[in-house]
């Protein structure tokens, strides 16, 4: 594929062919802004997704590329903005979120469930994925302590009979490993999933929460420092200080507020099917496709 390293990239993706008229579409709403934008032939082997490239010479305001989404998600498909100067093979790190993005569910409001207690905890999860809830480390503990007393046992059922990984998920780790990129998965969950996921999937190394067990019941309480989006950034910093690159030859995945400061400054950010919040700040917004399809924009 011709890699153009002065213009922003405009990428299409969807799990059916791209119709025409989407092309007309962009086209006229960027003429609209005073400009054009170029396809770009586009050699990629095929693969699961459809997808295709358009040349933007200027670097797109927020509101317009909130403008150029509503316009892809009129044809279904969904649309990612890379950076001028990107370069895809410099990438080196992979680094995602769990819940709700690497996974199907929050794994927190599904053990409150056992309680009884998921609608009280879903909706300080949902507020603070929405960013309504500025301390992530608070609301975590208020999530945690409504969940005193519940059976260990619990973390097993969840794990069984409800956690799924999202589609793709086992795509994108063999994807990335294939490419030798060091795989990271940080969340603001608990360990008793990360260490299960990282050992089904693959990944190099995983960050999360150790929730306290006495007696065989959850005590309501986590073990040591609080993993929030400031952690998740650090860890991110962190590997690509191992690996002697900087953080925008990272790819970043995430769903929720606490994600954004993992995501910001990185080479590439996507958010899976993610709070608006989010969506509107990621380079790539995947809605439609799987999470495997952020191995195009790598490619």
């Amino acid at each position: 594929m011709h890699t153009i390293t002065t213009h922003q990239t405009l990428v299409a993706l969807s799990r059916e062919p791209i119709s025409p008229s989407l092309s007309i579409a962009l086209l006229k709403h960027t003429q609209v802004l005073g400009f054009d934008i170029d396809s770009i032939v586009d050699n990629l082997s095929p693969t699961a997704y459809h997808s295709q490239r358009w040349s933007c010479p200027k670097r797109l305001m927020p509101e317009a590329r909130i403008a150029l989404r509503g316009i892809a998600d009129l044809h279904d498909v969904d649309l990612a903005f890379l950076s001028p100067g990107l370069k895809p093979r410099d990438i080196r790190v992979l680094a995602m979120d769990m819940d709700s993005t690497l996974i199907n569910i929050e794994c927190i409001d599904e053990i409150a469930d056992f309680t009884g207690k998921k609608a009280a905890v879903s909706e300080i999860t949902e507020a603070t994925m929405r960013g309504e809830i500025k301390d992530f480390k608070e609301s975590l503990r208020r999530r945690v302590a409504l969940l005193a007393g519940v059976s260990a046992n619990v973390l097993e059922s969840v794990y069984q009979d409800r956690l799924k990984p999202n589609p793709g998920a086992t795509e994108l780790l063999a994807g990335a490993q294939a490419r030798g990129l060091y795989t990271l998965l940080v969340s603001g969950g608990f360990t008793f999933f990360t260490e299960k996921l990282c050992q089904e999937l693959g990944f190099k190394e995983s960050q999360a929460n150790t929730l306290e067990i006495i007696d065989g019941k959850l005590s309501g309480k986590v073990i040591g420092d609080i993993v929030d989006g400031a952690a998740k950034a650090s860890f991110l910093d962190k590997a690509c200080q191992t690996l002697q690159c900087h953080k925008s030859n990272s790819i970043t995945m995430g769903d929720g507020s606490n994600d954004l400061l993992m995501m910001h400054g990185s080479g590439i950010s996507v958010a899976y099917k993610a709070k608006p919040i989010v969506k509107d700040k990621a380079d790539a917004a995947f809605d439609r496709v799987g999470l495997d399809a952020a191995l195009l924009l790598i490619a």
